[in-house]
């Protein structure tokens, strides 16, 4: 029986011609369905919110204590204009530029979006092929991804607005919304901004320019070079030109047009100046909160903070007139933080002088050595020792102690010689020969416990040594304004807050502040430390700078190595505030800073602080510290004066330098200036 041989197949080209074409069109009709079926479920489930929510959205404001409006928060810097007062001539501007056609033709163009599609397809980018109602969709109701699900949005919600509003009034929203640049959204604000005018001031050359920008305001800005200011001369053309032919100017008109001047770029509006600092750290504290930037940029809420304009105002006044010459020093920094004790609302802050110029707080953000800012912390923790202010003390200069087998050499502030002084005394004169042993007679785990217990957070390094009493970390203005605070608060702890309450666009209070606050050093410790630290603006090195401030104050300097940083911070009952003042690099020298062969903390941080707290606490009534506890039985004020007797039960073992230079040792020590 013969074998069955299997069939033999034979395509010639016809056949696979026609093979190809079937599958061409079943794979394009397949396609085609899949699309319409796409775009019918988008169209059943994609809703729009009200057309003019968003437009109707405001700016998020921010206000002080008292109500009245610090600045404005998000990139919607806009004023809500009415079409009919926007002129005729430039509306036509913005129709030649971006859609000739948007009166006589439907939300979406087939043709504009075949090719953006195809152009997608190809690799590029989804763009290009948008209407004004398309262009209106996308700004108000997406975000600005650039995917083919958001295009179909895109397209949905043009068609809805299409049937929900009339030509005119998706202009109107379209123009109220658009971005500009240099942040202004809006036809009526990108008036003012590029030409100072309102919108109905504008002329047809100067309406040009506007609607030029439209395409791509980063792209056709002149502030950012030569080549951004010839292309848009060159878009500015094209839209008199489209203008031209559309019958809407004429070709005499268009003939005399010239370029219009623009307003110069400058540092202005909401973030200039030293508010602009007040308002990044709001921004940044809301942030902590929960609330996103998309909802700040158009969600129209009212942020109340705990900033006192009175206050506020002060310290700016106190900073300029507190420094008459920093052009010596061009990267200086100055930051203040002013709190309410016991309570941790901020009711200053001044981070610089022009935040437009340097976005880097310096109050919240630059770090700097705290030099004797830190000797608070050793003498509480002496006091909670049982170690009493009149105790007494050699402050003979230089004297070795140990830090875990190594010598510490330690100095005095110009070599100073101060004998057997109490230690109230000592903390007046700011003297490192009697803090360091006074430190590591305490415990320098107790120091560095005290610190953190005060408000020096986690973030802030700090190590165990004898070094800690001199401050060698670096912490925050900030941080050392809430440790500050919590002495005036006679030791109760408060965490710094900016943030009052955050009320939303016709939803009522969607946040609201509470104190956090305990206590975390007994009252006597804090009235007999205050007793000291009033010691220092009474008659150490903070007198004559706070001399005239009219009522009770306590307080303590700070300077560092080579006077790289310097530092006072101080507090009466009712106010804590911090001034520090560093370089951008702060390991550099601020010596001749207004003159002065030798910057302190004595001096201009001082002097700042006392202008600052006269101001903002003027009108408000003289409150006395408690008195002083007297932590070991002796009144320490009495010791002033008298002939001092070392308590051998104080004694550190220390054994006086060489006159000569030091010897260097591996862990060099930092020589921690008192002034």
């Amino acid at each position: 029986m013969a074998a069955l041989k299997a069939p033999q197949l034979k395509f010639d080209r016809e056949s696979l011609k026609l093979y190809a074409t079937r599958t061409a069109i079943f794979g394009i009709g397949g396609g085609f369905i899949l699309g319409v079926l796409a775009f019918t479920y988008a169209y059943f489930t994609v809703s729009i919110p009200d057309p003019k929510a968003f437009v109707n959205t405001q700016s998020t404001i921010i206000q002080y204590a008292d109500g009245s409006e610090i600045g404005r928060i998000g990139a919607e810097n806009r004023q809500i204009v009415k079409l009919a007062d926007i002129p005729l001539q430039v509306r036509r501007a913005v129709l030649a530029a971006e859609d000739r056609n948007f009166y006589n033709e439907s939300a979406v163009s087939p043709t504009g979006m075949a090719r953006a599609i195809f152009n997608d397809l190809r690799g590029g980018s989804l763009q290009g092929g948008s209407t004004i109602t398309q262009q209106y969709a996308k700004t108000a109701f997406l975000n600005s991804g650039q995917t083919i699900s958001r295009k179909i949005k895109e397209i949905v919600i043009a068609m809805k607005l299409q049937g929900q509003m009339s030509k005119d009034q998706i202009l109107e929203n379209y123009l109220n919304t658009i971005y500009f640049g240099r942040g202004s959204y809006g036809i009526q604000t990108a008036s003012q901004v590029y030409f100072n005018r309102t919108v109905n001031q504008l002329n047809v050359s100067q309406a040009a320019v506007l609607a030029s920008i439209l395409n791509g305001p980063g792209y056709y800005d002149p502030y950012y070079g030569a080549a951004n200011a010839l292309r848009l001369h060159n878009r500015w053309a094209y839209v008199l030109d489209q203008m031209e032919k559309a019958k809407w100017i004429t070709a005499r008109q268009r003939a005399n047009m010239k370029f219009p001047t623009l307003a110069p770029h400058v540092t202005a509006g909401t973030l200039s100046g030293p508010r602009g600092y007040v308002v990044s750290w709001v921004e940044h504290e809301l942030a902590n909160l929960g609330f996103s930037d998309q909802q700040l940029q158009t969600g129209g809420y009212v942020i109340k903070t705990t900033i006192d304009k009175t206050a506020e105002q002060a310290a700016i006044d106190a900073v300029n007139k507190g420094l008459p010459d920093s052009t010596k020093i061009p990267d200086l920094r100055i930051g203040l933080v002013s709190i309410r004790p016991g309570s941790g609302e901020i009711l200053a802050l001044y981070g610089g002088k022009d935040y437009l110029v340097s976005q880097l707080n310096g109050a919240t953000q630059a770090i700097a050595q705290a030099g004797s800012s830190f000797k608070p912390f050793t003498l509480v923790a002496a006091l909670e020792a049982g170690i009493p202010l009149s105790s007494v003390w050699n402050g003979s200069s230089p004297q070795v102690f140990d830090d875990a087998g190594k010598p510490y050499p330690v100095f005095n502030y110009n070599q100073e010689q101060y004998g057997n002084i109490s230690l109230i005394k000592a903390t007046a004169e700011s003297v490192n020969t009697i803090y360091v042993p006074l430190g590591i007679k305490a415990g320098p785990d107790k120091v560095l416990d005290v610190a953190r217990r005060a408000g020096i957070p986690a973030n802030v390094a700090l190590m165990p040594t004898p070094s800690i009493s001199l401050g060698v970390a670096s912490p925050h203005v900030i941080d050392l304004a809430a440790a500050y605070a919590t002495f005036a608060a006679q030791g109760i702890y408060a965490k710094p807050y900016i943030i009052k309450e955050v009320i939303g666009n016709n939803s009522g209070v969607l946040y609201q502040s509470s104190v956090q606050a305990q206590q975390v050093f007994q009252p006597d410790v804090m009235a007999d430390l205050t007793t000291a630290l009033q010691a220092v603006t009474q008659y150490g090195t903070a007198s004559q700078s706070v001399a005239g401030l009219g009522r009770p104050s306590a307080g303590k300097t700070g300077t560092t190595t080579n006077n790289a940083s310097a530092w006072f911070n101080g507090y009466t009952p009712q106010m804590a505030t911090t001034v520090g003042m560093f370089r951008n690099d702060a390991t550099l020298s601020l010596n001749g800073l207004g003159g002065l062969p030798s910057v302190t903390g004595g001096t201009f941080p001082a002097k700042i602080w006392a202008l600052y707290t006269k101001a903002a606490l003027a009108g408000q009534p003289v409150v006395q510290f408690p008195p002083a506890a007297n932590i070991g039985g002796t009144a320490a004020q009495s010791m002033i004066g008298a002939v001092p007797t070392l308590d051998p039960s104080l004694a550190i073992t220390a054994s006086p330098a060489p006159t000569r230079a030091p010897v260097k040792v591996k862990s060099t020590p930092l020589t921690i200036k008192k002034k």
